[in-house]
């Protein structure tokens, strides 16, 4: 006689309690929604490389020229507002001047050093239509750097936006004697708005294929001259297309940013991403605490971009109050996500919650770099993570990257002396984030640096695994959990050894930064006399609530209690032995507010090297001044740290 039949009211629960738990270990709705964004965005870009319609511009046109989206608003910057009608009239009115003013021709570069405005939108679109390639320049660069990337583009044409010609001096010009240096004034602008708006044709646009440079954009330069990295058409569509579909972004979304347009976040994943979705892109001149939120509600915006230290600056700032009924508008917005790379784990929540977002689009890459990592956050699951996949995701992809182990002295992947081949490092532990290439055909996948190939090679490793394969060196070390998230770890160089120990210091700056005292913090290795490795140092903007007295000087209270509260949360090893107290309340970081440690580490704490800062360093429990008789005894090796 067989078994009884198992109720369906016992085996339906059953069956859901399995799905759950399989869902919930293996992320599988959520490689899903993954999968749902690749998978149309793959099509997308071969059936435009089909139809020869490669260049982004067709994408531009088709709304501009389409009875649904022609009226729709495109770009909105101040108090200026632009359909996408009337920003293709205006785009193809600047491709006319450039043509028959320029002779700006297919296949050229032509340079834009400007800050974001609605005029580098339509000039950027407008070199575009012309089958010409935009280099962006950071519009900060001055003097020697300034040079450099002008140089590296090999343009004869640099239009520049006023705000910022002061940058091009005479010597600059000097240098440059072929290059012509056009700062778009008003009056030039309206010259420009009155030529015709002859649409080029498509014979200028025709034959681009995707790993042809679609844009040129300059690495931040933080421990050297910028490099030029080629963004191909393929990259650029790809990181819209996918981007914009992964954080569901839909016509009717207002997508505001204020990070500066020339780097790949601002262009690719903020102007690009709302192209391709159709949508409202609104942009910021620059990126401002105080007047932040002020344009977000200004543009009725429901994405917010940011980079680098941006929420943490949006964090420290005090509660924005309506002067007329006295109301705390830290939630009076419509932002549903906020999307972008580099949020710090000790900010995350505590910016969700002050300023009520609901979910958190992190990404992990490169501008050069041909892979990426997502982690689309809507609970405390991935707090904090640059990156997480499930079981479909690292089926598919997962032998497309590795992470393999560091030997921190020669800045390498470590090699077996045995096979000769790197090592991936366990799940949880820290190593070197690679993403492999094609062995035969790796420039279809890395374009590498525009005229350096010397500098494109050092970004590719061969005979990693196996002889001759290749893979992209992302200098990025990164810990992959056994839950599938991914956490930033270092960058290689800013990880320092003490006490024979590797240090992290973005681990070292997360704990310092959790204490309410620190509204942000700088940690990197300093060298000291007598100590073989680097001691940690962390370059600290305090609270004013922990200081007192003429200059703003810490209080006792706030150094024992920092103290105390990094021997809690860090080994012995990784304790910030010195603190550095910036004065002026503000640490250099790059145009898109990513820290700069390279000054820093070369001042180090030598009295003398840190200008108008103060230097602590940890002893009997606190933190106490740290003085040139103090210098000089760890000189003659009376002090052991």
């Amino acid at each position: 006689m067989g078994a009884p039949p198992v109720p369906l009211s016992v085996v339906g629960p059953a069956v859901a309690a399995a799905a759950a738990y399989i869902n919930a270990r293996g992320l599988v709705s959520y490689d899903l929604e993954m999968v749902g964004a690749v998978v149309p965005t793959l099509a997308r870009v071969w059936w435009n490389a089909s139809r020869d319609r490669v260049n982004q511009f067709y994408t531009f046109e088709s709304l501009a020229t389409s009875k649904s989206s022609a009226n729709r608003v495109f770009l909105r910057f101040e108090d200026r507002v632009h359909t996408y009608a009337q920003a293709y009239d205006t785009v193809l009115r600047y491709a006319t001047w450039m043509k028959e003013r320029k002779g700006i021709k297919r296949g050229e570069l032509v340079a834009l050093d400007f800050q974001n405005s609605d005029t580098f939108v339509f000039l950027f679109l407008a070199i575009w239509s012309l089958g010409a390639t935009p280099a962006l320049i950071n519009y900060n660069l001055v003097g020697k750097s300034l040079v450099h990337c002008v140089k590296k583009a090999t343009t004869r044409l640099v239009l520049v936006d006023p705000a910022v010609a002061g940058n091009v001096t005479d010597d600059v010009r000097s240098e440059l004697g072929g290059v012509s240096f056009e700062v778009v004034t008003p009056e030039l602008e309206a010259q420009a708005r009155a030529m015709d708006a002859i649409r080029p044709p498509d014979e200028v646009r025709s034959g681009v294929k995707g790993m042809d440079m679609a844009i040129l954009i300059y690495t931040s330069g933080t421990t050297g001259l910028p490099k030029a990295a080629i963004v191909s058409w393929s990259k650029a569509a790809m990181t819209s297309r996918f981007t914009s579909r992964w954080i569901g972004t839909k016509t009717s979304d207002v997508f505001y940013s204020a990070m500066p347009l020339y780097h790949s976040t601002g262009m690719l994943m903020g102007l690009l991403h709302t192209l391709v979705a159709g949508a409202t892109f609104a942009v910021g001149r620059k990126f401002s605490t105080s007047h932040f939120w002020d344009d977000v509600r200004k543009h009725d915006a429901n994405i917010i971009q940011y980079v680098g230290e941006t929420c943490r600056y949006l964090l420290s700032a005090p509660p924005k109050v309506d002067p007329v009924t006295g109301e705390n508008l830290d939630r009076k917005h419509k932002v549903r996500i906020a999307f972008g790379n580099g949020l710090r784990p000790d900010v995350w929540n505590r910016f969700k919650e002050r300023f009520g977002i609901e979910t958190i689009a992190e990404f992990y890459g490169a501008t050069e770099g041909t892979f990426a990592t997502w982690n689309l956050s809507r609970n405390d699951f991935s707090v904090g993570a640059v990156g997480r996949s499930g079981f479909i995701y690292n089926f598919i992809l997962g032998r497309s990257l590795a992470v393999v182990d560091v030997d921190h002295e020669t800045e390498l992947p470590s090699r077996d002396p045995k096979t000769g081949f790197c090592r991936r490092v366990r799940r949880g532990e820290p190593g070197e984030l690679l993403f492999k290439l094609p062995a035969d055909k790796v420039e279809e996948r890395f374009q590498g640096y525009f005229n350096d190939k010397g500098a494109s090679s050092k970004k590719v490793m061969r005979s990693v695994f196996s002889k001759d394969d290749a893979w992209f060196r992302t200098g990025d070390v990164v810990r992959w959990d056994t839950e599938n998230r991914v956490y930033f770890s270092d960058r290689i160089g800013d990880t320092f050894r003490w006490k024979s120990e590797n240090v992290s210091t973005a681990e070292v700056a997360q704990v310092v930064g959790l204490h309410p005292a620190i509204l942000e913090a700088n940690v990197y290795g300093v060298e000291v006399p007598k100590h073989e490795g680097r001691a940690g140092c962390a370059a600290v903007i305090m609270s004013p609530s922990a200081t007192s007295g003429e200059g703003g000087a810490p209080t006792d209270e706030a150094l024992k209690s920092l103290a105390a509260h990094v021997k809690a949360g860090l080994p012995k090893y990784a304790l910030p032995l010195f603190l550095r107290v910036i004065k002026g309340g503000a640490l250099q970081t790059t145009g898109t507010n990513k820290q700069q440690k390279h000054i820093l580490r070369t001042e180090g704490v030598e009295p003398g090297k840190t200008g108008e800062d103060s230097v602590f360093w940890l002893k009997n429990g606190t933190y106490v001044s740290f003085a040139s008789k103090d210098w000089m005894t760890l000189n003659v090796g009376n002090v052991r740290l």
